[in-house]
């Protein structure tokens, strides 16, 4: 195996035995290999859509098998195995149409050489030996297999977080057409300049993604409001809820209403606490626990069923006894977790079995008390537009720290923590992701009222916090975004991460901090263009870095 997409991969140049992860190499060979099947379905989808003759069917599919792929989302060869064999078939289906609007279209049958990926035939007892010649290692030019895994690295953000946007009935072809595009670009001879511009497409594609999901959820729950969030717990059995999918929170509570189960958010659903639709639910308690890599020893203490909606799932220990008690749904699969099977057409999610099991489970355990505020969207931020320009103004604020991403195992990973708590008290961070969980717990006071954590959401609700920077540049009457009084200190593990990461390249932000390490997957000539073109930079000492931004370096 060969797996390099995550901040953890071993020794910063990627992981060949076993994923830190924990990914086994027959599960890393599997994705690898939907992969290359994927890019098959694109090369026929682009070939169409050049015909005239464009084909939607695959759209969904393709989001949810890249979707699949992510870092800590799909354990399950079985369901990996299922997804190879669909997509296979949706490939040759896409391939028949193809020769055939071609044949129409041209009076002859189609003759010209295609990318094996679209013409490859296999089962599945053929799988593991073709995943080994058709992985990341298969382009020899590093430079090359460099920018074709960050753009395939960045689509499989896009495609999460079109998947959270399409489940809520909103989706824009232009989104799954870039998808097809960079896929099959994948496969083809291009020059160094093409392949950036298409990485810097992937940035514009994932801006319109997360506008369109920010669309879908605060339309379908409301802007997410200034809030506090109770970190105790109650007496009542309860279930976790981890991921990012909302319309999975709506059905759960819905389903719950009334039966004496308490409704906990963990990780990234922390968020679902600030929307206004689902406070009316007296049983959604309030957040249990903290970051997604801390789940093995909060899933134990919690006592009661966990649901998993989205990545990230890590592998359970020896020592875990919560097998019997975790389900997973969507693109997540766990081998000897209960899967929840999709919604129908038109109806919802059946979480009966995650109730039964909660009525026979002990209430959580408390691990600690109190509460945290946040809700601090681009909306809810826009509301105090006024206050926050005039402590500008007058001094009170001296500089925002965007301090946004994700969180993750390493030691090194403290380093957002010292930063937040020796940033001088003048100082804003604006927060979004599983990141936040390293400082949102910290007393470190507010400036005027206006509290000196804003945590926007999740990892998506980064638009959220570009979408603050640019009002604020108008507000200051600023030419360039890059002006403002702020600083990035980005940590990133995954690859929505990227997506957002290419998101504010493409939006021009520059400066930009990122770590706990540059990601393995850039090779030093592709890193160079980002420091070049970008000023891209590693995370250094916290003295130093709080000194560098301080001085708007």
């Amino acid at each position: 195996m060969f797996c390099f997409q995550c901040q953890e991969t071993a020794k910063n140049t990627g992981c060949t035995v076993k994923g830190m992860c924990g990914k086994p190499e027959e599960t890393a060979s599997l994705q690898d290999l939907l992969i290359f099947v994927l890019k098959g379905i694109a090369i026929y989808a682009e070939r169409l859509k050049a015909l005239g003759v464009p084909d939607r069917s695959n759209d969904l599919f393709v989001v949810q098998a890249l979707f699949a792929t992510i870092t800590n989302a799909n354990w399950d060869d079985a369901r990996l195995t299922d997804l190879i064999q669909d997509a296979l078939k949706r490939r040759d289906q896409l391939r028949s149409a193809f020769l055939s609007a071609y044949k129409q279209k041209n009076g002859r049958d189609f003759d010209e050489s295609l990318p094996e990926a679209a013409t490859w035939t296999g089962d599945a007892s053929t799988f593991a030996e073709k995943a080994k010649q058709v992985g990341i290692l298969a382009t020899e030019n590093e430079d090359v297999r460099s920018l074709r895994e960050l753009l395939v690295i960045g689509l499989k953000g896009v495609a999460a977080y079109a998947d959270h946007a399409a489940v809520l009935g909103y989706r824009k072809a232009e989104i799954n057409d870039f998808i097809m595009q960079g896929l099959a670009s994948t496969t083809k001879d291009l020059s160094v300049d093409e392949m950036v511009a298409l990485v810097m497409k992937c940035g514009e594609t994932a801006v319109t993604t997360m506008a369109l999901l920010d669309e879908a959820n605060t339309t379908t729950y409301g802007h997410p409001e200034i809030s506090r969030v109770n970190i105790g717990v109650g007496k009542n059995p309860g279930i976790l809820i981890s991921g990012h999918d909302l319309k999975d929170m709506e059905e759960l509570l819905k389903q719950t209403e009334g039966t004496g189960i308490d409704v906990y958010t963990h990780g990234e659903m922390l968020p679902a606490n600030y929307y206004p639709a689902f406070k009316k639910y007296s049983h959604f308690v309030g957040n249990y626990g903290g970051s997604w890599w801390r789940q093995n020893e909060e899933f134990e203490s919690f006592n009661g069923p966990v649901l998993l909606t989205t990545n990230c799932l890590v592998p359970l220990k020896k020592s875990n006894t919560y097998l019997d008690r975790l389900f997973t749904t969507g693109v997540v699969g766990y081998n000897g977790a209960v899967h929840i099977p999709d919604r129908p057409e038109g109806g919802s999610k059946d979480f009966s079995a995650l109730i039964q099991k909660a009525k026979a489970c002990p209430p959580p355990a408390e691990i600690e008390t109190g509460a945290i505020v946040g809700g601090f969207a681009h909306n809810q931020v826009l509301t105090l537009a006024d206050k926050v320009v005039a402590a500008v103004q007058s001094g009170a604020i001296k500089r925002f720290v965007v301090m946004a991403g994700c969180d993750g195992r390493h030691k090194s990973r403290s380093y957002y923590t010292e930063v937040a708590e020796n940033l001088p008290k003048d100082t804003v961070i604006l927060t979004a992701g599983c990141a936040k969980y390293r400082y949102n717990k910290l007393a470190l006071g507010d400036i005027g009222g206006i509290p000196r954590v804003l945590d926007a959401g999740q990892c998506n609700d980064s638009y959220s916090l570009a979408v603050i920077a640019l009002k604020l540049k108008e507000a200051f009457g600023l030419d360039d975004i890059n002006d403002l009084p702020v600083s990035y200190d980005i940590a990133w593990y995954e690859q929505k991460a990227v997506a957002v990461l290419l998101a504010l390249l493409f939006l021009g932000v520059k400066g930009i901090r990122l770590g706990p390490t540059l990601p393995g997957f850039l090779s030093p000539n592709v890193a160079g263009v980002l420091v070049e073109k970008f000023n891209i930079k590693p995370v250094r000492t916290v003295a130093e870095d709080i000194a560098a931004m301080m001085a708007g370096k």
